[in-house]
């Protein structure tokens, strides 16, 4: 098994029962306890947990990056106001590819006046846009990927390669200017690599308690954006170093980020 496989597995494992003692991840991985203990302790340099005496815990932070369900119910009204800021940018007839996440639901949420075509691999937002006329929707299928609403499959990696797609939302789990876009699977770093590359406008939508995390597979390169929508929590330091490489940052104003509530 590969490093980054006992990554995902003990992340997994630590998301399920909170707690995971090295003992047990040496028989459910098939390694040796030593090699437990090193990938906790990389894992535990990435942010992700934290070691305690035989086993690791969950981050004890606002901002950890996992769990999943816990980070992605967080800053809905960031959320909200980035979508906002994001429907600025769509025109008339143009085809949008919308990657499955939390910010880019409430965009879904907001289309339905203006004739567009859309592309999502997201049941949520097929859900919401099914019953919006003015919107054509295009679905490309595949296997739903583990605890997501996402679809993955080869038929709709083919298909993406022959659209044509005017813009593209979508988020990360970590934006490092250094590490670039990173999320926790495979299968979402695969699909999230394909979208990058197939539009001509790739827009970055994320609340600021993703930047400066690292989560586990790259799947972009940080040059490989040409904007990003945030709040106005974002770091004036990353946002200078961002627009250095040409990136457009569009930051949102908004009570929320102001009281820096949860």
């Amino acid at each position: 098994m590969l490093s980054i496989e006992r990554y995902q597995r003990i992340l997994a494992e630590l998301e399920q029962q909170k707690i995971v003692k090295v003992s047990d991840l040496s028989g459910i991985l098939n390694v040796t306890e030593k090699t437990i203990r090193i990938d906790l302790e990389t894992l535990e340099k990435r942010g992700l947990l934290t070691r305690i005496h035989g086993g690791a815990v969950l981050v004890e932070s606002e901002e950890r990056l996992l769990p999943i369900q816990e980070r992605q119910s967080g800053h809905s009204q960031v959320k909200k106001a980035i979508a906002e800021q994001a429907m600025t940018l769509v025109r008339p007839r143009e085809t949008i590819l919308m990657d499955g996440g939390s910010t880019t639901v409430e965009i879904a949420k907001l289309l339905g006046d203006m004739e567009v075509t859309v592309i999502t691999n997201d049941l949520n937002i097929a859900h919401i846009l099914q019953d919006k006329e003015k919107i054509q929707l295009l679905v490309p299928g595949g296997t739903r990927i583990p605890n997501s609403t996402s679809l993955m499959g080869a038929q709709a990696t083919e298909l993406l390669k022959k659209l044509h797609v005017n813009r593209v939302f979508f988020g990360a789990t970590g934006i490092s200017v250094d590490q670039g876009l990173t999320v926790f699977t495979s299968l979402h770093a695969d699909w999230k690599k394909q979208i990058v590359e197939c539009a001509e406008q790739v827009t970055l939508v994320a609340d600021s308690s993703k930047f400066g995390k690292v989560a586990l597979i790259q799947f972009a390169a940080i040059d490989q954006v040409n904007e990003i929508i945030t709040d106005n929590r974002l770091d004036e330091q990353i946002k200078q170093q961002l627009e250095k490489r040409n990136i457009q940052v569009r930051v949102v104003k908004n009570n929320y980020a102001e009281r820096g509530g949860n």
